[in-house]
């Protein structure tokens, strides 16, 4: 451990090379921002499709189709579906993109029933402007997502034009679920009717299940009550469903890892070539601190806080400032009317400052144990 004392002098040495420093600490936050971009969209892909225990949503789909223009359903299938044992609630659900390929930018239209918006919303909503009732009293209204409204500019009242759709923005809400994010609500008949000029086709249905544990079975039991139906269904668990319909996408977001690692090995080398270029400048320097009482083992350990404050402090600019970017763009991979979000949470930046820290550390390990074991004797001789 070091003093708090000896913070000015550590200080001190950091920016007595002010233009070595800067590259320094511009080539961590860099890497740091690479990093903490890497990791939000692994974390966004964990939260969009890795299944939980309590996940209790299957989505009926048309058999062999992926993208929302293809899949289409009819609404009458509903009473069939409801009576399945184990269903809870089935809701039918009309969806419009206005861009089916893997998009930044892709507005999601779900039409849905005026007396089911309560069972699609997960049960964590808040609604952070506007009400679920003025939704109801207009037909052309809109519910959209926090994640929606923030990349497009909207407020309450606005009017919303997107994929052919002109709407009335009834009402802002927050969820964590990544579905609802990234999505407008309408109602489903004004969908149908804006769209197709006609009824009685959706594009899924969204099944909610008594018990979680029933998924699978449940699942089966709707795909072979319409095996033979001349629209047969594909149902499958709301994430998975999900991550199948993103399958390309997610595997070059995992392909990413490997940018991260490649990030922490720059910070890992720029912070020791920092470290060990001010080391040399110094040597006659710690002869001097060595006479004035500082043992090699103080040296050492300063030069190794040298390391982590360096560290820390690029570390700290690049996870802010990648944090700033996600937060102002509102950013969210979709596709086929999915949304797969980009989010930087708090253990993330936490764990962002930890690691860059950490390989500050290790950078200074070398450099410290070497200038330890200098003499004073050595220290003139070497310079």
């Amino acid at each position: 451990m070091i003093s708090p004392t000896y913070i000015p002098l550590i200080l001190r040495q950091i920016v007595r090379r002010p233009a070595r420093t800067l590259l320094t600490v511009g080539g961590i936050a860099t890497a740091m921002f690479l990093f903490i971009a890497v990791q939000s969209m692994q974390q966004g892909v964990a939260l969009a499709t890795q299944q939980s225990a309590g996940d209790n949503t299957l989505v009926v789909y048309r058999e062999d189709r992926y993208c929302p223009f293809t899949s289409k359903l009819p609404e009458h299938y509903l009473p069939r579906i409801s009576a399945i044992a184990g269903v809870k609630s089935a809701v039918p659900i009309k969806v419009i993109v206005n861009n089916c390929r893997a998009s930044l930018d892709v507005v999601t239209f779900r039409g849905v029933p005026s007396d089911s918006l309560g069972d699609q919303l997960s049960a964590s909503v808040v609604v952070l402007e506007g009400s679920i009732e003025d939704w109801r009293k207009r037909s052309d209204s809109a519910i959209l997502g926090e994640t929606l409204a923030k990349r497009r500019g909207l407020r309450t009242g606005d009017r919303f034009d997107a994929a052919g759709v002109v709407s009335y923005v009834a009402g802002i809400v927050r969820s964590d679920q990544p579905q609802d994010q990234n999505v407008a609500y309408v109602h489903l008949d004004f969908l149908q009717q804006t769209v197709d000029r006609k009824l009685g086709i959706v594009t899924q249905f969204n099944v909610k299940v008594d018990d979680a544990s029933q998924l699978e079975s449940v699942a089966a039991a709707i795909d072979a009550e319409f095996r033979f139906a001349e629209q047969p269904t594909s149902t499958r668990p709301e994430k998975a469903f999900v991550a199948q319909a993103a399958a390309d996408m997610i595997d070059l977001i995992g392909f990413a890892k490997y940018l991260g690692i490649g990030c922490l090995a720059a910070v890992l080398a720029l912070v020791g070539n920092a470290i060990l270029l001010s080391v040399q400048d110094r040597i006659r320097e710690h002869a001097i601190l060595q006479t004035l009482g500082y043992g090699g083992m103080l040296i050492g350990r300063l030069i190794v806080a040298e390391g982590l404050f360096i560290a820390f402090i690029g570390g700290a600019a690049g996870t802010f400032a990648a944090l700033a970017v996600i937060e102002w763009g509102q950013y969210s991979f979709s596709i086929d009317g999915l949304s797969i979000p980009i989010q930087a949470s708090a253990s993330l930046i936490a764990t962002g400052l930890l690691i860059a820290t950490g390989l500050g550390i290790a950078a200074g390990l070398v450099p410290a144990w070497q200038a330890s074991r200098r003499t004073i004797a050595d220290c003139f001789r070497a310079v």
